[in-house]
């Protein structure tokens, strides 16, 4: 038999499996599964964008793009980033558009780190960030946010992780899992220390306009001395429920922008052009959509903490994305053992807090962009489950 052990790429076979997909794929193979698991929003795509859309394709829009993205598309981005956040970029340079944010993630970093290069990278995170990173050579630095904290970074923790190898920030907020958010008074001193080091930023913006309260998102691009060496990532997967379209985008510096576009034309050409074209009607026209849909999210937010707190869970409350992150350490189990006896016992899927970083040990990720019927039902389920281990072990 063939030795495949000699032909694979080992930094990739080193890559732990998405800690998200194992429980996705457990709960497709069951039968009455309520899943709170996955970061797919439950709305359709508005229907004005999926009719803009569809006239394009009957207009046989349905050839390759420039590279970067149409050029109109780019300049609807940098519109949308001027009116809602006060940056200006140029849509010649740069703006490019990926498949999805994590594209963008994907040349941003493999665009900036070569072998040795340290990352700084925030946890509980997104899990694409660690392996991209220790795929392209660099080396993934944890900066541990903790409950006590509300999950922000603060400038005291990124001053002490910061070392002659450090080149590059992930800062990843509203985050998920936690659903935690900086603010700008708070952004302000991290960029202080940015700066002081000469490091680079990546900002993963996806849930920017999900902020919930009186006070909107803050890009970190936005302060002073940051634009230069930010890369923004955004897309419109969360923000218009446009998950299947595949599409986002990425903002900063000409000669960082360059460099990835240059990675992007090798390894896609071009996103897909008629999502191109619904995007332009998403930023043109869609900005009720993204009101209504917050407005929504924030009462189901609102509801979910309240229920894990009813049924004896400790529970953040999240100021941003569509996520709750209770801690399950009362329960006894560690947060893999509570999610595989969950969903076997009572067939309700959520994550584990460690398939975000070790620091997740004790918590589980709960999305709330399902309807509040199916939140109801698996919060009655885990408050089931949560007794039952409580009269199991006599407490």
């Amino acid at each position: 038999m063939l030795d495949y052990s000699k032909f694979l790429n080992k930094k990739v076979v080193n890559v732990k499996p998405s800690g998200i997909r194992k429980f996705f794929s457990i709960a497709e193979e069951m039968d009455d599964v309520i899943s709170l698991g996955v970061g797919e929003p439950d709305f359709l795509t508005p229907w004005h964008i999926r009719r803009s859309a569809i006239d394009y394709l009957d207009k046989g829009a349905t050839r390759y793009t420039a590279n970067a993205g149409l050029l109109a598309l780019r300049e609807e981005i940098c519109n949308y980033y001027s009116r809602k956040f006060k940056i200006d970029y140029k849509p010649k340079g740069e703006v490019l558009v990926t498949v999805g944010g994590s594209e963008g993630i994907d040349m941003a970093i493999r665009t900036l780190i070569t072998n040795g290069d340290e990352v700084l990278v925030i946890e509980p995170s997104f899990v694409c960030y660690k392996p991209i990173v220790e795929t392209s050579g660099g080396v993934p630095v944890p900066l541990i946010t903790k409950e006590e904290n509300n999950f922000k970074l603060d400038a005291e923790s990124l001053e002490n992780a910061i070392t002659d190898k450090t080149k590059l920030l992930v800062l990843p907020y509203p985050n998920n899992p936690t659903g935690a958010v900086m603010r700008r008074n708070e952004l302000e001193k991290i960029a202080k220390i940015v700066i002081k080091h000469n490091l680079f930023v990546i900002s993963d913006e996806i849930y920017s306009e999900l902020t919930y309260g009186s006070e909107e998102h803050c890009s970190i691009a936005s302060i002073d001395g940051m634009q230069e060496r930010t890369i923004v990532i955004n897309g419109f997967s969360k923000t218009y429920s446009m998950t299947g379209w595949r599409l986002g985008y990425a903002l900063g510096p000409e000669p960082v922008i360059s460099q990835m576009t240059k990675l992007h034309q090798f390894a896609i050409m071009s996103a897909p052009t008629n999502s191109q074209y619904a995007a332009i009607e998403a930023l043109k026209h869609g900005d009720k959509d993204i009101a209504k849909m917050r407005e929504d999210y924030d009462m189901r937010r609102r509801f979910t903490v309240n229920a894990f707190r009813e049924i004896g869970l400790d529970c953040f409350e999240p100021e941003g994305a569509f996520y709750v992150f209770p801690c399950i350490k009362s329960t006894g189990l560690s947060s893999n053992e509570f999610c595989e006896r969950l969903i076997m016992e009572k067939h309700v899927a959520v994550i584990p807090g460690t398939a975000f970083g070790d620091c997740g040990e004790g918590f589980i990720r709960v999305s709330y962009c399902y309807s509040i019927d199916n939140i109801r039902k698996a919060i009655d389920k885990i408050g089931e489950f949560v007794e039952e281990l409580k009269e199991k072990h006599g407490s």
